[in-house]
């Protein structure tokens, strides 16, 4: 060991006075990692166990940073345990799904104490003391029950804490402040404003109404336990956007990022010009290496996955932070499952089924199709004399999938136009934003409703793990079809060809042959009713959400059903779903408590634009 380095290393453990700081260091600099790393990597790992900061070093041997002298940042939190948590992350999840995501779901449950402050690597064992102190000095005073008082306005909802609980709170983090000077030379600013935990923040002001019912279930006389929790962050990297990596990616070229299911990489929306389309280039935490990886391999993270959380002191429990190992509550870098004495009581099957997604299905009606803009004779416009296709106007596509009989198969089963194909990458991204987990997709045999699942599912980055089930018997209503004979649609040979991921395993409730023009009303509504009884019988009972992309009618006749509601009249029928637009949505969801599936806000907002007529350069110098 350098001198230098032997000088720093009996500093450090002059100066914490604690066994346990050597205990984790002495094993690391035995192995012949420099005292500065080592206390680098223990302080990101939230010094849990040596062979966890042994893991890191070892994750971060090509790190350019890693001799860098550059702090963690660290922050001190006022978390809910018991019940109170259990009901604060049922409403994370329902005011996501309900509502889509808003600033709060960055972040766990909690009451902020103190801002970030950065502290020496060296110096992170005097910040647990100085916890320590400041929450035996406020164990006394602290209130047995914290009054929450609901707060809303038109960007934010949450709860207030008034009077002299507050004053409590603010001065144990006032006392931590103090302590953490001291002791660990630190300049932290305490909370002296209005405390609060927040529930949503900067949402949309039409989703007010719908946050407040959803808060008004959880009673702030709920049990619970109040814990201090200590969290850091890498400071580098707080502005930027983070991806977490859904699937294992080898790199085909030296400046490419390897992936590993569960790396979190930091982007920065700002420098991404050198990145080719599906690309970006970014930083993994577990490596510290930066370089290009794909997109569609990788799904959005919340700010605080990435958070490390350290030690914590829970008020009522008088739990004493020298007693225990190092590393004995720490470690957890995903701060939206807070642990408490009592989610350990548990059994794991009531924590398997805390965990099941309720099996929803989401009805979407496909995207703008071409002969709806262009009108019947659209394909006559796209035609030369010869027979071959061409663009004629920038809301027609730029090619057309294959098809064994030539382009006039297309006349009857139109494709989705330019604006179409983004309405549905919209509504894909909007569904990926809203953090619901699609497990199964079916699609009308259309090629503009297996072009529509596409796209969703490209934003959504499933297209590689979910095959969409063609499913006949959710096609239109044969009497509004154009054709007077069945509809010639693209065998699944053809959309495989065409780079479409169809399961040619999937059996359909209802074969294509058997969809004859002069259908009936009743036989519509009965073959859709047969439909939904196959896909919802073909997912297993544990599943998220299924998805169904069809035509408007099956917002309506997909969905009563479920609902268990007779059809509704004919005309009836054809005046509502005729009004339906492009990417509208029906969502159900299934209540096993009340064994019936209900009606629910769909996961994402409508999608509402005007018409654009077609513009002739020509009218424009001849009316000058």
């Amino acid at each position: 060991m350098a001198a230098g380095e032997t000088q720093l290393y009996a500093k450090v453990s002059n100066k914490l006075k604690s066994r346990s700081a050597s205990s984790l260091l002495d094993p690391l600099l035995a192995m012949g990692f420099p005292a500065h790393t080592a206390l680098k990597a223990l302080a990101a790992t939230g010094r849990k166990t040596a062979e966890e900061a042994c893991e890191w070093l070892h994750a971060h041997c090509h790190d350019p940073s890693l001799d860098d002298p550059i702090p963690q940042e660290y922050a001190l939190f006022l978390c809910p345990t018991g019940s109170l948590l259990e009901k604060l992350q049922e409403f994370w999840r329902e005011s996501r799904r309900q509502c889509a995501k808003n600033r709060a779901h960055e972040v766990f449950p909690h009451v902020t104490l103190c801002d970030f402050f950065t502290c020496e690597d060296q110096k992170v064992e005097c910040l647990y003391e100085a916890l320590k102190r400041a929450g035996d000095r406020a164990l006394g005073s602290f209130p047995a029950t914290v009054p929450l008082v609901l707060h809303s306005s038109i960007s934010y909802l949450g709860f207030f804490i008034n009077d002299s609980p507050a004053d409590v709170i603010r001065g144990f983090a006032m006392a931590f402040a103090t302590e953490a000077s001291i002791l660990a030379d630190c300049i932290v600013k305490p909370c002296t404003k209005q405390l609060h935990l927040t529930l949503a923040n900067k949402f949309y002001p039409h989703h007010q109404r719908t946050l407040e019912q959803l808060a008004r279930s959880i009673q702030p006389g709920h049990s619970c336990q109040w814990t201090a929790s200590l969290y850091s962050r890498d400071m580098r990297f707080v502005h930027y956007q983070t991806l977490k990596a859904r699937f294992q990616y080898k790199p085909q070229n030296v400046d490419e990022l390897t992936l590993s299911p569960g790396d979190f990489i930091f982007v920065d929306p700002t420098q991404q010009e050198e990145a080719s389309e599906g690309w970006a280039i970014g930083t993994s935490q577990r490596t510290g290496c930066r370089g290009f990886l794909p997109e569609n391999y990788t799904e959005r993270a919340s700010e605080a996955d990435t958070w490390v959380r350290h030690r914590t002191y829970t008020f009522g429990l008088a739990m004493d932070l020298n007693s225990r190992k190092d590393g004995g509550t720490s470690g957890r870098r995903n701060g939206d499952s807070c642990p408490s004495p009592m989610s350990r009581s548990l059994s794991s099957s009531q924590v398997l089924q805390a965990t099941i997604v309720r099996r929803s299905v989401l009805v979407v009606h496909h995207g703008e199709r071409l002969d709806q803009i262009f009108g019947k004779s659209w394909l006559q416009q796209c035609s030369t004399p010869d027979g071959k296709f061409y663009r004629p106007d920038l809301n027609v596509p730029r090619s057309l999938p294959r098809r064994s009989n030539g382009i006039k198969d297309f006349e009857n089963d139109p494709p989705l136009s330019s604006c179409g194909i983004f309405q549905s990458r919209l509504a894909g991204e909007a569904l990926l934003d809203s953090g619901i987990r699609v497990t199964a997709v079916f699609a009308s045999p259309a090629l503009r409703c297996v072009q529509t699942a596409k796209h969703i599912l490209e934003e959504l980055k499933l297209e590689r793990k979910l095959k969409i089930r063609v499913e006949p018997g959710i096609f239109e209503w044969m009497k509004w079809e154009a054709s007077k004979t069945t509809p010639a649609f693209m065998t699944l040979e053809e959309l495989k060809e065409a780079n479409f991921n169809v399961d040619p395993e999937y059996r359909p409730a209802i074969p294509s042959s058997s969809l004859m023009p002069a259908e009936s009303y009743e036989d519509y509504v009965d073959r859709c009713a047969v439909s939904m009884g196959r896909i919802i019988g073909s997912c297993p009972p544990d599943m998220g959400v299924i998805l169904i992309v069809s035509h408007s009618s099956a917002l309506d006749s997909c969905t009563r059903p479920l609902l268990g509601l007779p059809p509704r009249e004919c005309g009836d029928f054809a005046q509502l779903v005729r009004k339906i637009p492009s990417l509208g949505m029906c969502f159900c969801e299934e209540n096993k408590e009340q064994g019936q599936w209900e009606l629910v806000n769909p996961p994402v907002k409508t999608l509402t634009h005007g018409s654009n007529s077609a513009f002739n350069w020509r009218n424009w110098i001849s009316a000058s």
